[in-house]
């Protein structure tokens, strides 16, 4: 009898994340009935996700709401998988990261007596105020589940330290560095068509060198962005060989200050947020990135670029040990400084962009799917 798998998200990282699993099931579709549900917790960005990874999803349980909060969010998801669980009835549930999604799901699904399987498990920041709300998030997912897929040893290690049994937890890197292979072949392929794609082409300085920028975290709203706006006015204006290209998240605390302190600086281009194949496309002609996201301290090391994270703790502390990754939070003058020490130092540049990616080698999702197999 086939092992019954149910996989879901609900946000355009779980997507990224989650698709090459999704795909490498279906091709054990000999031994593995899976189908797809998404909360579609973010919409229209989740939808470019799956159009590109070409998955249809079973269950759309079509979420998202206008100004949408965590408390009715997480009401909405439980009560809403209940149907979709009795409906289904899996053997295993697999859930991703930290997200509202990972957590109300994978209370649900252990409801339902599924097995609950945590895919990037152990992650931790020991602070649950940072990130909010994605530490207490993983906490309570990892608390409810099964098994854990653990992208590094140090994120085994901090499972093993709250009890977790260690024949439960398997290393198998980030199955976001099988979505990047993935998708960099693609989006570099010379028949590759995406009109996002080409007007980026039209944007890019190529006699520049390209500063990739992203910001959303709740934690950086106010003062935070203030700071950080203010360090890429004066980058902009200090380095006039230098582009700064910014996808301006949706969020109006994000929104307001960037466009208010950087929408008049002639080398920096404030642009529409990114579908998931033109920002691989953009990480590939960057020079350097600063950001505050998760996921992209995994991807940049594996495509050689040095990432300044604009945060103060990180769970992904493997980058910062390798030397691929700096924390810089959101303090102007470090941003300033260490942005100043990439462009003008040849010597720390390639050091920081030539060092090892700790979080895989591809092969996390066919870990994933023999691990199962076996149970």
């Amino acid at each position: 009898m086939k092992k019954k798998n149910l996989i879901i998200f609900g946000t355009r990282p779980e997507a990224i994340k989650m698709a090459p699993l999704v795909k490498a099931f279906l091709k054990k579709s000999d031994y593995f009935d899976t189908k797809v549900c998404i909360t579609a917790q973010h919409r229209e960005m989740l939808d470019q996700v799956l159009s590109f990874f070409d998955i249809i999803p079973d269950y759309d349980l079509d979420l998202m709401k206008p100004n949408q909060n965590l408390y009715s969010l997480t009401a909405d998801i439980i009560t809403s998988l209940k149907p979709v669980l009795e409906d289904f009835n899996p053997d295993f549930v697999y859930v991703h990261g930290d997200t509202t999604t990972t957590m109300a799901a994978s209370i649900a699904a252990f409801y339902s007596g599924a097995k609950v399987c945590h895919v990037e498990a152990g992650l931790r920041t020991f602070n649950k105020r940072s990130p909010f709300p994605e530490e207490i998030n993983r906490s309570i997912a990892g608390s409810v589940s099964d098994f854990h897929f653990a992208p590094t040893t140090t994120s085994r290690d901090n499972l093993l330290n709250e009890n977790i049994t260690d024949s439960n937890i398997l290393v198998t890197g980030n199955t976001v560095i099988d979505a990047l292979e993935y998708s960099s072949a693609i989006v570099s392929s010379d028949v590759y068509q995406d009109k996002e794609i080409e007007d980026l082409k039209r944007i890019v300085e190529n006699d520049k060198r390209l500063l990739l920028v992203t910001g959303h975290r709740r934690e950086n709203h106010g003062q935070g962005f203030i700071n950080i706006c203010s360090a890429l006015k004066t980058i902009a204006q200090k380095h006039k060989d230098v582009q700064i290209i910014y996808p301006v998240h949706l969020n109006p605390n994000v929104q307001k200050p960037v466009y208010d302190l950087l929408g008049n600086e002639e080398n920096i281009k404030l642009i529409a947020p990114l579908s998931y194949p033109s920002f691989v496309w953009l990480m590939n002609k960057s020079y350097l990135i600063i950001t505050d996201s998760g996921g992209v301290q995994e991807e940049a090391p594996s495509l050689g670029k040095p990432v300044l994270v604009m945060r103060d703790t990180t769970e992904r502390p493997e980058a910062v040990d390798a030397g691929t990754v700096l924390l810089v939070g959101t303090d102007t003058n470090k941003i300033i400084n260490e942005t100043n020490k990439l462009l003008k130092d040849n010597k720390n540049y390639e050091e920081m962009s030539k060092l090892h990616n700790p979080y895989g080698d591809g092969k996390a999702c066919e870990r994933i799917v023999n691990f199962i197999l076996n149970k």
